[in-house]
């Protein structure tokens, strides 16, 4: 059966930034259905998990000031919801003297209040970590808690109208006129479409999938996105949760700076401390992932027997989620006649999750997204 514009869009993918951008646009009074493959709060995509980092540690100045930007709308969001979603533990960048030197020069240009310390100060602070060579404290960072922050976005566009569907995947996406109609299968593989004037595919790792011959065929073709399956994991700590602010590690070391351009890590109460090496996963379909690899799990064993003392580094349990990576690490935020698309999160996307709902559902209304987001001369440099 098809359905005739009984919404004002249709959003696919239930992740971050669909839950956000549903919400934005119900909270504007628009007729939202929100459709989902997967259950509600599947661990098959980008989104999953209890915690993410928060933080402002970028070199752009644009960047900063969207992390400011998105600390008032999480914020917004707790008030609304009455839930805790923010852990502001502060976050430690260390390293690296030209990546550390130029995030706080953004924090200067930015009012950002941060400290810096020598290695000695910092690890007699934060005895659970060893730092390199330059250590820089900002206090307006630490962890969203990243499930139940979509649970609130749902909840909150299911409060403001929304209508939600899981276990219903989009097959195919198709231009009719100024609509578009997308083709659903449900969890028993019955078939049915939906016709809208607006579809908002947020679907960062599927997006080439789905909308990749739409938008080239449209002339704005998707940059290159590249899928991978990255593999942090959670180390057991005897430390108390005070002790771990969140961390980003530019190595110095010309060894293991080939290796990795910067180790992350942060505490997921109850579970460890997650450390992760950033965008050095497998290459991956979506649909088709990998066992973790145990190449992947000795890397991370041998970085954390070295500087993160305070854990101990046989207690390793394996993560896995998706990165969309563009050649730039800048999302695509744009629209292709009816549909807008949102990908290439390259894995530090979570923490703008409700600024980037508002700003997908103002792309979607008529409200272009900065230029640095469009599939025209999107932006470029270094994001961290």
């Amino acid at each position: 059966m098809t359905t005739h514009h009984d919404q004002d869009h249709v959003v696919v993918g239930a992740g971050v930034v669909g839950a956000a951008t549903a919400r934005a646009l119900a909270r504007g009074g628009a007729r939202v259905l929100l459709v989902e493959r997967g259950a509600r709060g599947h661990d098959r995509g980008s989104s999953h998990g209890a915690s993410r980092i928060v933080r402002r540690g970028y070199v752009a100045d644009d960047w900063v000031a969207l992390t400011g930007r998105a600390l008032d709308d999480w914020r917004a969001l707790e008030a609304e919801t009455g839930r805790v979603l923010l852990d502001l533990t502060g976050a430690v960048d260390h390293g690296d003297p030209v990546v550390v030197d130029g995030i706080a020069a953004a924090f200067e240009r930015a009012g950002v209040e941060h400290e810096r310390l020598t290695p000695d100060e910092a690890s007699a602070r934060w005895p659970g970590l060893r730092f390199d060579t330059s250590v820089l404290f900002h206090a307006q960072a630490g962890r969203v808690r990243s499930a139940d922050a979509i649970e609130a976005m749902l909840d909150s566009a299911v409060a403001a109208g929304a209508e939600l569907r899981f276990e219903t995947r989009v097959t195919s996406v198709e231009a009719a006129g100024d609509d578009v109609v997308l083709r659903l299968e449900d969890a028993g593989g019955a078939s049915s479409s939906v016709v809208s004037a607006s579809v908002v595919l947020a679907v960062g790792s599927w997006a080439h999938d789905l909308v990749g011959d739409l938008a080239a065929a449209a002339g704005t073709p998707l940059p290159p996105v590249r899928v991978t399956q990255e593999e942090p994991a959670h180390f057991a700590t005897d430390l108390p949760d005070d002790a771990w602010p969140s961390f980003v590690h530019y190595p110095s070391d010309p060894a293991l700076a080939s290796r990795v351009s910067s180790v992350y890590g942060l505490l997921t109460p109850g579970e460890g401390v997650k450390v992760g090496t950033h965008g050095t996963g497998r290459e991956v379909h979506p649909d088709a992932r990998l066992e973790p690899s145990e190449e992947g799990r000795a890397v991370l064993r041998e970085y954390v027997a070295e500087w993160v003392p305070g854990v101990d580094v046989d207690s390793l349990d394996p993560i896995s989620c998706l990165y969309d990576t563009t050649p730039t690490e800048d999302p695509v935020l744009d629209r292709v006649g009816a549909v807008t698309v949102a990908t290439g999160f390259s894995g530090h996307g979570f923490k703008f999750g409700p600024t980037l709902g508002a700003l997908l559902a103002g792309v979607a209304t008529g409200t272009p997204a900065p230029e640095r987001f469009r599939l025209h001369g999107a932006g470029g440099g270094d994001v961290r």
